[in-house]
Order: C-alpha cells, then sequence, then structure tokens
C-alpha cells in the first residue's frame, strides 16, 4: 500500500485511489478484500429507505460489451470493456447495516483506509436520518443524487437541476457532522450548476460524474439485459473529465473534487487527477480484474507521483487548455488530411 495520503473535504484517505460502491462493497469480506488491496478509501454499497430500492437488487444483470459490441459471455469481461447493468441496494436492515460498517471501519482504520457510507437519494428527510445515524459508524458520508438508475425506478432519485440539488443537500448536510461528499450526474444539463448548489448547501466535496443511462438492442428482436439500464466504460473517460475538469475551473481549487466513471488504468486515473481531482473512485477495473487490479492501479499511479509534487499535479492540465476563441487559426487547417482524398484534384 503506499504511503501518499489525500485529503478530500476533511477525510485524510490512503492515496487518490478508491473503490466506488458497488456490488463489490456490499458485505464485509468485499470491504476488507478492498481494504487490504490497497485502496485510498472504500465507499460500501448504497441503501435508503425503500423497501423497493432493495428488492430491486433481486432483478440486478450485468452485461459486458466489447469495444466492437459484442455481449461477453459470463466470465471474459476484458479491461476495455463497457458495463451496461441494472442493480439496487443492499439488502439488509439499516442496524445490520451499519453494524457491518463498523467493523469495516475498524478494519480500514488499522491501515489507514475510510470506510465511506453511501445513501443512494430516495427521499431527502429520510435520507437525512439515515445519514445521521451512518455518520455514528462512519468517518464519511456519500449521497448518491446521480443514479442513472433514478430514471427508470421510483425507488431512487436523479437530480438534475440545481434547486432539486441544493435543497436535498442541505437537508442531508443538516443532519451530518461527518464530510459529506455529494456524487452528481453525468447527463444534466449543466453539471457545473449542479457542483456549485451541492457545494453552497455544505458538500465537503463533490463526485463528478456517474454513470449514463443506457439501451442497447441485441438484433434479435429483444434488448441486452431486457431494459434500459446503466452504462459506463472507458469511452466514458473523455466526458467524465470533461466535467471535472469545468468544475475545477468554475469553482476553483479550494473545492475538492473525487472524479468518476471510465477511469481502468493507472493513466486514466492520473488524467482525472489531472483534470483537477484529488481521488478518483474505480468500480469495474476491479469487477473485470479482482484485487490485483487495485494493486495495479495504486502503485501505477504512486510510481508516476513520486517523482512530482502530487498537490501541483492535481488539475495540471488546465494550464494548458484554452477556450476557443483564444485558440489561433491552425495552419494548414487540420481538417486538410481528412478531406483531402475527398477532392476531385486528389488523383490528379
Amino acid at each position: 500500500m503506499t504511503g501518499r495520503k489525500t485529503t478530500v473535504g476533511g477525510l485524510v484517505t490512503a492515496n487518490p485511489v478508491w473503490v466506488g460502491s458497488s456490488e463489490l462493497t456490499m458485505t464485509l469480506d468485499g470491504l476488507i478484500t478492498c481494504v487490504d488491496a490497497g485502496a485510498g478509501a472504500v465507499v460500501a454499497k448504497s441503501v435508503n429507505e425503500s423497501a423497493a430500492a432493495r428488492r430491486q437488487l433481486d432483478i440486478a444483470d450485468y452485461a459486458f460489451v466489447s469495444a466492437g459490441g459484442r455481449v461477453r459471455p459470463a466470465g471474459a469481461a476484458r479491461r476495455g470493456d463497457g458495463l451496461l447493468n441494472r442493480s439496487g441496494l443492499a439488502q439488509v436492515d439499516l442496524d445490520d447495516w451499519l453494524a457491518l460498517l463498523a467493523a469495516g471501519v475498524e478494519h480500514g482504520a488499522a491501515r489507514g483506509c475510510p470506510v465511506i457510507g453511501s445513501i443512494t437519494l430516495g427521499d431527502p428527510v429520510a435520507a437525512a436520518r439515515i445519514a445521521h445515524a451512518m455518520a455514528g459508524a462512519v468517518p464519511a458520508v456519500e449521497l448518491n443524487i446521480g443514479a442513472p438508475h433514478g430514471r427508470e425506478a421510483p425507488a431512487v432519485r436523479q437530480l438534475t437541476e440545481a434547486d432539486a440539488v441544493h435543497d436535498a443537500v442541505r437537508v442531508v448536510r443538516a443532519a451530518v457532522d461527518a464530510p459529506l461528499f455529494v456524487k452528481l450526474p453525468g447527463q444534466a444539463s449543466d453539471v457545473v450548476a449542479l457542483a456549485r448548489a451541492a457545494r453552497s448547501a455544505g458538500a465537503d466535496a463533490v463526485g463528478l460524474v456517474g454513470r449514463y443511462p443506457g439501451f442497447l438492442p441485441d438484433l434479435g428482436g429483444g434488448a441486452v439485459l431486457g431494459s434500459w439500464g446503466a452504462w459506463g466504460s472507458p469511452a466514458c473517460l473523455p466526458m467524465s473529465l470533461y466535467w471535472v475538469a469545468k468544475a475545477r475551473t468554475a469553482l476553483g481549487a479550494d473545492v475538492p473534487l473525487v472524479g468518476t466513471n471510465g477511469a481502468r488504468t493507472a493513466t486514466d486515473v492520473l488524467r482525472f487527477l489531472a483534470s483537477g481531482a484529488r481521488a478518483v473512485e474505480v468500480v469495474t477495473a476491479l469487477w473485470i480484474g479482482g484485487p490485483a487490479a487495485l494493486a495495479e492501479l495504486v502503485a501505477g499511479v504512486d510510481a508516476y507521483l513520486d517523482a512530482r509534487d502530487p498537490d501541483e499535479f492535481v488539475g495540471s492540465a488546465l494550464a494548458g487548455a484554452r477556450e476557443y476563441k483564444d485558440i489561433p487559426p491552425v495552419r494548414p487547417p487540420a481538417w486538410l488530411p481528412y478531406t483531402a482524398r475527398w477532392s476531385r484534384s486528389s488523383g490528379r
């Protein structure tokens, strides 16, 4: 495990490579495995007040899709595949869940790896009640208001308007003394506005961005998974980095950002950091590669930053990013090689 500590929203973590909330962090064994593999922090599987959200886990399904659009057989996924899935929330009573979290926190604390509680928003008042109880067991709480399943299942909500984000975060913030991290959707008219609203309502850090709604026909008269789902892939990386970079530019370096959606390699994690994130949540790389993939990411990031100042590296890519209006004309035109073969004179 690297000794390169990272502080995000008042929470000190072992390193900037975090494990995001998923079925991998739904059991104590899963939490412990992620901690022992070298995670900087581990976000436990989400809960909320809804029995329907828990039942939704009974219809969970997962399809790994190659870059060429082929659905892989079970167990044959590769690191570059996309993931289309349905999911639900942890199927456990709150008291039992808090006891499990407390055991995970104890294990992680001995290794400098915080275990973070997670709530996927249903009703804000109920989320505040759960967050208050959860803060007695964990050092920080993540409030996920960007779950793509919120577009399909009423048991969870995806907030895409700044006023709604502000109101929900304000209610939960009032109930929680621990650091509060708010995870935002990637599909909204202005994700930066959502980040600003979350921050103004009291979020200590902002997560950018949740996965996107997805749909994939199987061309046999049906659809992969037989439904709509949530989509994430390496191809999402530039889209996620766009919002991280824009939020860093608009909100400033003092606002802690946590990147997610698209990081499968150490280089991907480093690109999140260079775009302005202070930490990065990974999930799918672990589904595919297991704990060894996490150790690989941590080692790769640590090796790259070993010869650099990590604080200066965060957001460093923005120094070379200009607004369109400030870019001088490209000479010769960059489009020329792409169009030359279509010229009537090109064959003469």
